[in-house]
């Protein structure tokens, strides 16, 4: 049986914001994450969690090292390869919700597929409804709790069918209980579209949805177990 190749890979990541010496985010981070894992990367705020999902996504790019996305070398693509990548391939959820505020639910999740050029009522209507929030389409995003808000985001993550989606403190700004629902959603909708995921957290609950865990320590990966070893 052939190895599956990793859907993510870096080598030798590093990441400096300026000529500090104490400045790196990133220190010579190397992951492999493969086709369908839904993996937990925990730290502290500051940690470097966010800097390197931003790299995994081509947003940001990074002092040295090398990413792989699909086989594919980030550097080498040029920035509208990336770009197009990003919006393609990659759905994202963020701790803030990101939604925009003049547009309804619906509008929300169909700008992602507009930005693909594959404008789709139908598509995001059933998006929303997979996430519980049908009859809600047309309501603004301060018409919407935290946890509405949230499913939207997810909503508009998963329309695209991307490969990948990363995810960032997706609960970071909701209750515990809320959390759990969102972390489900999020995780459920994942396993049907066969998505790979990474979410950045420093809330521990978050392991038990998870196939693998790493921890990450002043810009270093530091650990990697399974999910059978976190304590919550």
């Amino acid at each position: 049986m052939d190895t599956p190749r990793p859907i993510i890979k870096t080598i030798d990541l590093w990441k400096r914001y300026n000529t500090d010496e104490e400045s790196f985010a990133l220190r010579g981070a190397n992951l492999e994450v493969y086709p369908g894992e839904i993996l937990t990367i925990f730290g502290k705020s500051g940690s470097g969690k966010t800097t390197l999902l931003n790299l995994i996504a081509g947003l940001d790019r990074p002092t040295q090292g090398k990413i792989e996305i699909e086989g594919n070398d980030m550097e080498a693509m040029g920035e509208k390869v990336r770009t197009e990548l990003r919006r393609k391939r990659i759905g994202f959820v963020f701790q803030f919700f990101n939604l925009l505020p003049t547009l309804t639910a619906l509008e929300n999740v169909l700008f992602s597929l507009e930005l693909i050029g594959k404008p789709d009522k139908d598509s995001a209507l059933e998006a929303l409804s997979s996430v519980g929030l049908k009859g809600k389409e047309n309501r603004f995003p301060f018409q919407l709790s935290g946890g509405e808000q949230q499913r939207v985001a997810i909503a508009r993550a998963i329309v695209k069918k991307p490969s990948i989606i990363l995810a960032d403190e997706p609960t970071g700004n909701l209750d515990t209980a809320t959390g759990e629902h969102v972390l489900n959603l999020l995780v459920s909708q994942c396993k049907r579209y066969g998505a790979t995921l990474i979410m950045v957290s420093h809330a521990m609950n978050t392991c038990r949805f998870a196939t693998r865990i790493i921890n990450m320590v002043d810009g270093i990966l530091v650990e990697d177990r399974s999910t059978g070893d976190c304590e919550v």
